[in-house]
This record gives structure tokens, C-alpha cells and sequence, in this order.
């Protein structure tokens, strides 16, 4: 009784092969393609580690790609001058080592809640509320990995395939791979040095179309040192609001100020601000802490509660240790930022007076962060030795003279470089030294 379906099956099957051969000439070439990688025979089957479509897109970071070669050179035994990535160059304060020592001896080395522990928690809340007069609860804080991790959690809570994130350019490395790998669109807007690389309302409101879902900034600026004033944050906060978009404020430079600025936060610009704003930071930058990996959210307690649900899902709690130890960097002794801030202050004041001197470079004012992002673009017109672009300035420098900077093109602004200042004076002089001796050769 079961060989007549079996039969039929079968005589299908056959039916369905003879006939391909005449499907592939007689249908679309895509639809052919479709089905004949549909077969289990197909020798263009796909390999089962192939990678899925959203890493076709995904650039690796340039910083760290520059970093790891200079420190491929160094240990060859080359006197290599790293000026290529983002990171203090002191200790961790030794009171927030002390706290993660005891931390430790008291076991708090197990799982703890997803969103971060309830004093660190409560620590963001009151520091923030404290520094920008806006008070936040620790429910509307969610603790993460570093703050590349906090906004990945945001993207991925909040954008959906097509949606589109304006990003002013100059901009961070790993902006547009975390946007791109939600599926949204990241809209790059140039902004120009005579503007000190800050966006302007204008550019923002013509950038404006049905899909724009969110406006991305980061004041103080990485890679520009740039900080916006609560004038200019004002103006773009006046189109977020008219457009209805959510803003995400990158503020992981906000106490790395200098001159007597203050880095103003976003959502204390205008009273319904704070319902549509994700505020980003953490303790890398200010208390020089990029190992620990801590950094946070703040945004509407709905939005911390599903991210919240997110990162459980991803990665469960940040590091137990260093949470603990977060805690006593922000409700700790602060004497320590304010004398590393100094300190960048000195070398900011070293760096721009140092690249102002040398022909055919041109920088911004520099007002936070540690990053110098300079023009080099009369340097790159004039094609000596065939170079004109600023990739091939950075690969050229680093043969020759063996320092390490990375090119304004990974940043989405051609013809710059961005040097980080995050270094000692001595080892500054000497990187300077040597990139105004290649600018005169």
C-alpha cells in the first residue's frame, strides 16, 4: 500500500532534475541560481563556517590594527613611538586597585546582576546627578563591558533594519560597525575644520529624511578634542526634538576638559531632552581604567530595563571585580582626575603649539579628550614620493620614522591624521621631532 506514494515521489523527483536544465533557460538567471544552490548537490552549497552577510561589512578597528603593528615593530627591537591609540598612560589610581584587592578577598568573584551591582549603580546615578544637575534613579542605569559594549546595547535595543543614525565625521572607528551590525544605515556628515569639526543645525535639519530614526554625538570629541558649546549642543538639540529623533550622547571624555571649559550633557539642554537621550560613559578615560572594562548606560527606565534584558542574554554581569572597583573610583578621592586632566592640559598645550609650527598642517581648537586630529592635506597634494593619501602618509611614517598614527580615512575624513597626545612630554618631543623631520623630507 505504500509503494504508489513512494512511486509517484520518486517519479517527481526525476521530473523535477530532467527539467532544470530547461528552467535555467527559461527563467531569470537569479531564480536559476536560487535553486540550484537550494540543492543539497550543489557544488556552490554554502560551507558551514561561512560567514553570515553582516560580516562582509564589518571593518576591523584601524587603532588597534596601527596599535598591534607598532608593537609588532617595537619587539622586533625598533624604537617605535606609538601615538596610535586612545588610553592614559597612568595607573589606575592605587585607592580604586586597593578596593578590587578587597573585593577580591571578599569574594565577590561570582555572577552578579546583569545590569551591574546596586552601589555601582547607584554610584553612576548620584555622580551624574551630581555633575549635571539632572537627577537620574539606578534604575535608569545599566552597567556594561566598557562603554563600546553599552552602545552596542543601545543600537540594538533601539534600531531596526533601514533605520538611519546620523553621525557627524570625523567620527569614532567603531560608530558605523556597530550601527551597520543592528542593520540600520549610519549617515556620515562631513563637518570642516574652519568649523572645528562640529556639526552645524543647518547640516543636520538637510540631512533629514523619512528614515532618520537617531543623532549620535560625542562632545568631547574622539578623534577631534573638539567640545561643543551648550550654545552649539543647544541648536542641534532644537532639530532632534522638531524632527523626533533619539539622541545617543557619547560622554566618555566629559570630566577630560581643559581652558576652564565644561562639557555641558546632552539632556540637560532642554526640558524634554532627557526622554529621548541615552546617555553613554564610563571610568576608562577619567580614572584611566580602559582594561577594567566598566562602562554604563543612562537613558528612561523602560529603555535600562530591556537592555538590561539584552545584555543578560549577551554577555550576563560586567566584571565583578572591576565593578567593585568602579565603585571606588566614582565615590572615592577625586584629586586624582584633576591631576591627570592637568596633565593632558600641559601636553594638549605641547602638541598644538608643536604641529602649528610645522608647514602645511592645520588643527582645530582642542578643548578635551587627548587626541590631536590634524590637516595635512596641502602635505598630501603636493604627492611626494607618490603619497596622497593619509593611509599611506601613516604607513609611510611608521617605516621611516617609526611613529604611529592613524589616518583621518578610518575616522570618515581624509586628509587628516589623528595623533593621541596620551603619552609623556619626553616621548611627545620625540614623535614630534621625528614626524617634522618626514614633513620636511
Amino acid at each position: 500500500m505504500h509503494d504508489a506514494p513512494t512511486a509517484r515521489k520518486t517519479h517527481l523527483v526525476s521530473l523535477t532534475s530532467s527539467l532544470l536544465p530547461l528552467l535555467s533557460k527559461l527563467l531569470p538567471r537569479t531564480l536559476s541560481t536560487r535553486m540550484s544552490h537550494s540543492s543539497p548537490s550543489s557544488s556552490a552549497r554554502r560551507s558551514p563556517l561561512a560567514l553570515a552577510t553582516r560580516m562582509h561589512a564589518l571593518e576591523p578597528s584601524a587603532t588597534l590594527a596601527m596599535a598591534a603593528r607598532a608593537q609588532a615593530l617595537a619587539a622586533s627591537g625598533v624604537d617605535v613611538i606609538d601615538l596610535s591609540v586612545g588610553e592614559p598612560d597612568f595607573p589606575t589610581p592605587e585607592h580604586i586597585c586597593r578596593a578590587a584587592e578587597a573585593a577580591i578577598r571578599a569574594g565577590k568573584t561570582k555572577y552578579t546582576p546583569a545590569a551591574g551591582i546596586p552601589d555601582l549603580r547607584k554610584a553612576v546615578a548620584a555622580d551624574y546627578t551630581r555633575r549635571t544637575g539632572l537627577a537620574v534613579t539606578p534604575a535608569q542605569v545599566v552597567v556594561s563591558n566598557g562603554a563600546k559594549h553599552a552602545l552596542h546595547n543601545v543600537f540594538t535595543a533601539l534600531l531596526d533594519e533601514g533605520d538611519e543614525v546620523i553621525v557627524p565625521a570625523p567620527y569614532w572607528v567603531s560608530y558605523a560597525e556597530l550601527i551597520k551590525l543592528t542593520g540600520a544605515k549610519p549617515v556620515m556628515l562631513p563637518t570642516r575644520l574652519e568649523d572645528d569639526f562640529k556639526l552645524r543645525p543647518e547640516a543636520l535639519r538637510a540631512a533629514l529624511t523619512p528614515a532618520t530614526r537617531m543623532l549620535l554625538l560625542c562632545s568631547p570629541s574622539n578623534p577631534t578634542g573638539v567640545v561643543y558649546s551648550p550654545e552649539e549642543l543647544g541648536s542641534l538639540a532644537d532639530v532632534a526634538i522638531a524632527a523626533d529623533l533619539s539622541v545617543v550622547a557619547d560622554e566618555i571624555y566629559d570630566q577630560l576638559v581643559f581652558d576652564g571649559r565644561k562639557a555641558v550633557s546632552f539632556p540637560t539642554l532642554r526640558p524634554d531632552l532627557a526622554d529621548r537621550t541615552v546617555v553613554v560613559a564610563g571610568v576608562s578615560k577619567t580614572y584611566s581604567m580602559t582594561g577594567w572594562r566598566i562602562g554604563w548606560s543612562i537613558c528612561p527606565e523602560p529603555l535600562a530595563k530591556a537592555i538590561g534584558n539584552l545584555q543578560s542574554q549577551e554577555t550576563s554581569n560586567p566584571c565583578s571585580v572591576s565593578q567593585h572597583a568602579a565603585v571606588a573610583a566614582l565615590t572615592g578621592p577625586q584629586e586624582c582626575v584633576a591631576t591627570m586632566n592637568a596633565a593632558f592640559q600641559a601636553r594638549r598645550d605641547l602638541v598644538a603649539a608643536r604641529l602649528r609650527s610645522i608647514p602645511g598642517v592645520r588643527i582645530p581648537d582642542i578643548g578635551g579628550a587627548f587626541y590631536a586630529f590634524f590637516d595635512i592635506s596641502p602635505i598630501l597634494a603636493r604627492g611626494a614620493n607618490g603619497i596622497t593619501t593619509s593611509a599611506a602618509w601613516c604607513e609611510a611614517l611608521l617605516e621611516k620614522e617609526h611613529v604611529a598614527l592613524v589616518a583621518g580615512s578610518a575616522f570618515g575624513a581624509e586628509g587628516n591624521v589623528r595623533m593621541s597626545f596620551a603619552s609623556s612630554e619626553e616621548k611627545l618631543e620625540r614623535g614630534l621631532d621625528r614626524i617634522a623631520r618626514f614633513v620636511g623630507a
